[in-house]
C-alpha cells in the first residue's frame, strides 16, 4: 500500500517491566501528528512482549526447567498480544478493531493504523512485521527498540566496539548467525534478518525513547541509527 510504513515497536519499549503510559500518550501525540499532516498515509505497528515475557519466561524456566524453546516462545507470544491491546486503546477510533495475529491471514485494514502482535512460534514480531511489508509492499521496516545503533561487536564485551550508521545484511547475519532463540537480544531477529535480506527490504533500527527522532524517521529526515541493506 502506497505511504505506508511498518513500524516494530520492542516491548521493552512499550512495557519494560510495566506498561510505560507517558511513552505511549507521547508517541500518540506524534503519530496523530504525521497522519494529520497527510491524509495518504498509515502506519502498521507490530508490538513486541518486553518485561512481560522476560518475567514469565524465567520464572517457567524456574518452575519447569525442561520447558521448551516452543513453550517459551509461547508465553512471549502471549505477552505480545496483551501489549498490542495495550497501544491499539490508545489510538482509539484511528486503530482498526481487530490485532493482526496472523500476517498471512485473510484481513482488512480499514484505518489508518492498525496494530499486530506476535504470530507463532519460531521467531519474533520483527519477523512479523517482515512478513507485513512483504504483503503489503513495502521497502522498509523501522525497529525500534532500546539500542539506538547496530554496533561492530557487543560493546559490553568488546571495548573495541564502534556503532554503525549502515551495514550489509551479510554484514548483520555474521554477527548474530541465523538461529533464533526465545529471548535473544539482538538488533534484529536473526529469522527476520534472513527473510528480510531475501526480500530486499530496508530496515531501520534506532532507540524507541526518542520520539524527535522517531518523527525525523517518519518523515524521511536525517536520523540517529542504523540501517540494513542489500
Amino acid at each position: 500500500m502506497k505511504n505506508m510504513k511498518i513500524i516494530s515497536l520492542g516491548g521493552s519499549i512499550v512495557a519494560p517491566e510495566k506498561p510505560d503510559v507517558d511513552f505511549i500518550k507521547n508517541l500518540k501525540k506524534i503519530v496523530v501528528d504525521y497522519l494529520n499532516e497527510d491524509k495518504t498515509r498509515s502506519l502498521i505497528f507490530i508490538i513486541g512482549g518486553g518485561g512481560h515475557a522476560r518475567i514469565y519466561q524465567q520464572a517457567s524456566r524456574e518452575i519447569f526447567p525442561e520447558i521448551t524453546n516452543y513453550e517459551m516462545d509461547l508465553i512471549g507470544i502471549a505477552a505480545t498480544r496483551i501489549n498490542a491491546q495495550l497501544v491499539k486503546g490508545i489510538f482509539g477510533d484511528l486503530a482498526c478493531n481487530h490485532v493482526i495475529i496472523d500476517p498471512t491471514a485473510d484481513f482488512v485494514i480499514d484505518k489508518p493504523i492498525a496494530i499486530a502482535a506476535g504470530w507463532k512460534p519460531g521467531f519474533s514480531t520483527d519477523t512479523d512485521a517482515v512478513y507485513l511489508a512483504e504483503r503489503f509492499g513495502a521497502d522498509t521496516v523501522i525497529n525500534l527498540s532500546n539500542i539506538s545503533k547496530i554496533y561492530s561487536a557487543d560493546p559490553k564485551l568488546d571495548k573495541n566496539a564502534v556503532p554503525l550508521d549502515t551495514l550489509t545484511w551479510d554484514d548483520f547475519i555474521k554477527m548474530t548467525g541465523t538461529e533464533w532463540i526465545p529471548g535473544k537480544n539482538t538488533p534484529f531477529d536473526p529469522v527476520a534478518a534472513v527473510k528480510a535480506q531475501g526480500l530486499g527490504l530496508k530496515v531501520i533500527t534506532a532507540g524507541g525513547k526518542d520520539l524527535t527522532n522517531i518523527k525525523k524517521i517518519l518523515e524521511d529526515k536525517p536520523f540517529e541509527g542504523s540501517t540494513i541493506t542489500k
